[in-house]
């Protein structure tokens, strides 16, 4: 296998991984909010976590079918699309934490849950690459 097409591999599992860890871990977080936190922490884990999880797969579908060779499309697409998903993002934060529906602690830990898959991911990737260096 050339190098590239094994970065090539790597990079589909580590996005696969991420892909789907986002749902475990936001279920995990979501599960320990119903136990240990109020209501309005768990709404916030809630929405934080179903807002990071669809805009990182939304970015995730928008990249793919932008880079495919019989589909490419301009960065600035891209960029806009990018921008209208943050600002909408932005927007029901806002409405969320203005309107007290949710704590801004538990709309934190929700936000927090693509950045938590992609933690373990690379711990993931290390654990790998250490151990593939050690046979």
């Amino acid at each position: 296998m050339t190098e590239n097409t094994e970065t090539t591999t790597i990079q589909k599992n580590l996005l696969t991984f991420v892909t789907q860890a986002n749902w475990l871990v936001f279920a995990v977080v979501s599960v320990g909010g119903l136990i240990l936190a109020t209501p309005d922490i768990l709404w916030g884990i809630v929405f934080g976590g179903l807002i990071v999880t669809i805009n990182f797969h939304l970015l995730s579908r928008t990249l793919k079918k932008s880079l495919t060779p019989s589909n490419l499309t301009s960065h600035n697409v891209i960029l806009a699309k990018y921008y209208v998903r943050f600002i909408l993002s932005g927007f029901i934060i806002f409405i969320l934490i203005s309107g007290h529906y949710v704590h801004p602690l538990g709309l934190f830990i929700g936000l927090s849950v693509v950045v938590a898959s992609i933690m373990l991911a690379t711990l993931r990737e290390l654990k790998n690459l250490f151990f593939k260096e050690a046979m």
